[in-house]
């Protein structure tokens, strides 16, 4: 089944940041995955107003996931991230029915 990640961060050292943001995609694809987005414009609809980074991306499955976070080299690209931001890094999988849902699932 489908699985997403959806990161949000608040970066405080661009530079550092850019270090991770250089490694990241052939570690993505080697796994599966792609960027569905990657830093885009967020506008707030309701709530209160976003401010943070959010990356969104697609892999086959909750697997393939938890293979690129747990990629050696990865986790060495990781490291530039967590000197430069604060991350929430958020895995759900899709839903298998999204054509007519189950109106009464919460």
């Amino acid at each position: 089944m489908t699985a997403y990640v959806i990161a949000t961060m608040v970066i405080h050292d661009p530079q550092t940041y850019l270090q991770y943001t250089e490694l990241t995609p052939p570690l993505v694809a080697r796994h599966g995955g792609k960027f569905l987005t990657r830093g885009d414009k967020v506008d707030t609809y309701e709530g209160d107003t976003f401010t943070e980074r959010m990356v969104l991306l697609e892999f086959p499955d909750r697997d393939k996931v938890y293979a690129w976070l747990k990629d050696p080299e990865y986790v060495a690209a990781s490291e530039f991230r967590k000197a430069a931001s604060v991350c929430r890094i958020l895995i759900q999988e899709g839903a298998s029915n999204t054509g007519d849902p189950d109106p009464k699932v919460g």
